[in-house]
């Protein structure tokens, strides 16, 4: 088996190299796997597990929606933005003193289409 194993891997495997061998080793005879399945089989489905964790434990969450669309006003202090407000002067009044900034909420679910021509779609 050791021999085997050296082949594969092109040189002298060391002691971690040969634990991991051992324990599929052990896994496949315990499974009864062993004309099933190659050990480069079990290898590369152990890798694919210890990839498949690794990219399930580092996924972050989504991020929920910046703005409120139930408010034509936000504020930006700090990076964080609070869309509150429903007037400039309002949202001006929560801000004067602090390092912040007031401005027009782009996603505004009411906000009024501009006056003009409206063309209607064939």
């Amino acid at each position: 088996m050791s021999e085997r194993w050296l082949l594969i891997r092109g040189r002298s495997g060391d002691a971690a190299d040969r634990g991991v061998c051992d324990y599929l080793e052990r896994a496949r005879r315990s499974l009864g796997l062993c004309a099933a399945l190659p050990k480069e089989a079990l290898m590369r489905i152990l890798a694919l597990a210890i990839l498949t964790i690794a990219t399930v434990l580092t996924a972050a969450p989504a991020r929920a929606q910046t703005y409120d669309p139930a408010y034509p006003v936000c504020l930006r202090a700090k990076g964080a933005y609070e869309c509150r407000y429903t007037s400039l002067p309002q949202c001006n009044a929560s801000a004067s003193g602090r390092a912040a900034q007031c401005f027009i909420n782009p996603y505004f679910a009411s906000a009024r289409v501009p006056p003009g021509r409206h063309y209607r779609r064939l």
